[in-house]
């Protein structure tokens, strides 16, 4: 998978933040879409299956733990990784982040550097699971091709 083939979807009410993270990811070779709000992030989920989402956790319209639960709640974006970047740094943000379905969770602020080096190490992650499916896939369509003697 080329880095011009990963989707990544940033969410953040705040424009300059979007302006920051689009740049610097755009940069690294990845296609990047924003949107200013949780509903709207759903909205554009669906019309292009990110590969990640950053996401912060206060916006208007719907907040970004609601949206992780509704992206969640589907199917479709199982293996989407959902990153959450935002100034809430107490326990209890954290933790309603991850119980919502969260794989990561950064505060905010954060070096661009630092943010595209995790952006990098989650989608390693996600590129094994596409490997290992992959080969479990051509794996059931030998034994599948098999013929019976």
């Amino acid at each position: 998978m080329k880095k011009s083939d990963i989707k990544i979807l940033c969410v953040d009410d705040e424009p300059d933040i979007l302006e920051i993270l689009k740049y610097n990811l755009s940069n690294e070779g990845y296609n990047v879409s924003t949107a200013a709000d949780g509903k709207s992030a759903i909205e554009m989920a669906y019309n292009i299956s990110p590969n990640l989402i950053i996401m912060d956790v206060m916006m208007p319209n719907m907040d970004g733990i609601e949206a992780c639960e509704k992206l969640r709640s589907d199917d479709k974006f199982n293996d989407t990784i959902i990153m959450f970047l935002t100034a809430r740094g107490e326990d209890y943000s954290h933790v309603a982040a991850y119980d919502a379905g969260a794989d990561d969770y950064v505060t905010k602020p954060v070096k661009p550097k630092v943010l595209v080096s995790k952006v990098k190490g989650l989608l390693r992650r996600l590129k094994k699971v596409i490997v290992s499916l992959n080969f479990s896939s051509d794996l059931s369509f030998s034994q599948a091709s098999i013929p019976s003697m």
